[in-house]
């Protein structure tokens, strides 16, 4: 396959200054003989090795084509290390991926489809590279309240292999944090998808960190969705209401029980007054938590999936529009004029 389209591939690494030489080789030769055009961008996510130096001599005079590094003062998750060459691309598509675990040579195949008209196209490995036990009970459990409250299962549904089209970058641009947006809007925001699986095994991969990754999939989960908070909302709401159903018991049993122990009816009327004051005061600010975030969360009104014009425009038919310039002859006649004068 070949494409008539600039390209930008974007890698994220760390501490992986044995294995830059290959990877990038691969990566220039492949893309080299798919695409017009392309970039290979290289996020250092400030690896303690000596990966910079290799980068820098792999970006000097006699080194490798169209390589971008960009060198990180502080560790980062992947996400965000990912969006800081995102941002950065120029290419027609963008298309991000793990090139340890994830296999660079299926990319033709979803450059097939989105040149075909899908804005963003994923590709899942069936094969999932290895992790501890505890890893995985979280993640199980992330993706099922993610998918309980968005809807989407982001592991199967939002890989991180993706191939993103320029129309989807600048419309997560327009978000006040791109960075964390960049990992399921393109997902659930509106956008052409295709979702593809491969079959492919990888020798090497990351070991990722249970306390970064629940990190991260807690700050995710609240900021896409207004879910947990509305849960807090509900509590309060069923809190005011029980302690209120709980006065009018108080009361009840004052005015029609006379065997009841002494202070016990103004002790639970406090009680439940107190509990019903401020469940109503967790409720009030549960609902203004929830109305500052969608505020500071809230991206564009609006986004344009695609734009049509019609080839005939009347209007231009009607315009009536003359050629001022002087002919030749014209110009001639005023000069023979002039000579006669």
């Amino acid at each position: 396959m070949f494409f008539p389209i600039f390209l930008s591939v974007v890698y994220v690494l760390r501490n992986q200054s044995e294995d830059i030489d290959q990877l990038s080789t691969h990566a220039i030769n492949l893309l080299s003989g798919i695409v017009e055009d392309f970039e290979l961008i290289i996020v250092d996510n400030a690896s303690s090795d000596n990966s910079v130096s290799n980068l820098k001599r792999l970006t000097a005079e006699n080194g490798l084509p169209n390589l971008q590094v960009y060198a990180l003062t502080k560790e980062v998750d992947m996400n965000t290390a990912a969006w800081a060459g995102i941002e950065n691309a120029l290419g027609d598509f963008v298309a991000v991926l793990d090139p340890l675990s994830d296999d660079l040579d299926y990319l033709p195949t979803m450059l097939d489809e989105a040149v075909a008209g899908a804005d963003v196209v994923f590709a899942r490995n069936l094969q999932k590279p290895a992790q501890n036990l505890a890893y995985r009970t979280a993640y199980e459990a992330f993706n099922w309240l993610y998918r309980k409250f968005s809807g989407i299962h982001l592991s199967n549904e939002a890989p991180d292999y993706r191939v993103l089209s320029k129309r989807v970058i600048n419309f997560i641009l327009r978000h006040p944090q791109p960075s964390v947006t960049y990992r399921h809007l393109p997902a659930t925001g509106g956008f052409a998808r295709k979702n593809l699986e491969y079959n492919s095994r990888s020798t090497r991969h990351n070991k990722k960190r249970l306390g970064e990754s629940i990190d991260r999939g807690m700050r995710l989960l609240v900021s896409t969705t207004r879910a947990p908070m509305r849960i807090v909302t509900s509590l309060s709401l069923f809190g005011a209401i029980a302690n209120l159903l709980y006065s009018c018991y108080v009361v009840a049993i004052a005015l029609f029980k006379t065997e009841v122990a002494a202070g016990w009816i103004s002790f639970s009327l406090q009680q439940s007054g107190m509990f019903f004051l401020i469940s109503l005061v967790l409720l009030v600010l549960g609902e203004y938590i929830i109305n500052m975030a969608s505020l500071s969360n809230e991206g564009p009104e609006y986004h344009i999936a695609q734009e049509f014009t019609s080839v005939r425009i009347t209007r231009y038919e009607k315009l009536n529009i003359e050629d001022s310039r002087p002919s030749l002859g014209s110009n001639h006649d005023i000069a023979s004029d002039r000579e006669k004068s």
